[in-house]
C-alpha cells in the first residue's frame, strides 16, 4: 500500500474544520434557545452550563470578530483558538514539501494542566448564581 501524500492529512483535517465552521455559521446558535435542537443534554436536564456550553456561540462570535461576546460565552475557547489555529497551520506547512518550515508550538504538561484546571474553574464558577459569575452564565 502506498503512503498518502503529505497534503492528504492536513486537507482532511481542513475539511473537518470547514464543516464545523459551516455548521456554526448556518445554525446561527445565538438565536437558538436552550431546548432547541441541537441542545446540551446537561443544561436541558440539570439547568447547569456544562464545560462546553457556549462553545458554539463563542465560535460564532469569533467568526464574526466579536471577541468580548465570544469570551462571555466561552472564555477558554477564545484563549485556546489562536494556539489551535497556529498548531494547525504549522503542522500543515511542515507536512508539505515547502522550502521553509514553521516552528512547532511545544506545550508543556504544566501549561496543559494549568489550562485544564482554569477550564474546570471556569466551568464551576460560571454556574454560581451571584455576580460577577452570572456574567458568564449562558
Amino acid at each position: 500500500m502506498d503512503r498518502l501524500p503529505g497534503w492528504a492529512a492536513p486537507a482532511g483535517v481542513g475539511a473537518l474544520i470547514s464543516g464545523g465552521v459551516a455548521y456554526t455559521l448556518l445554525m446561527k446558535p445565538t438565536s437558538a434557545g436552550a431546548a432547541d435542537a441541537p441542545t446540551c443534554l446537561v443544561k436541558l436536564f440539570t439547568g447547569f452550563d456544562c464545560p462546553g456550553c457556549g462553545g458554539t456561540r463563542a465560535a460564532w462570535y469569533l467568526l464574526h470578530g466579536d471577541i468580548p461576546a465570544a469570551a462571555q460565552h466561552h472564555a477558554p475557547l477564545v484563549f485556546a483558538a489562536p494556539f489551535l489555529a497556529y498548531l494547525y497551520v504549522a503542522w500543515t506547512v511542515n507536512r508539505l514539501n515547502l522550502p521553509f518550515k514553521l516552528p512547532m508550538l511545544r506545550i508543556s504538561n504544566g501549561a496543559l494542566i494549568g489550562f485544564l484546571v482554569a477550564w474546570l474553574a471556569f466551568s464551576i464558577l460560571r454556574n454560581l448564581p451571584w455576580a460577577p459569575f452570572t456574567y458568564f452564565y449562558v
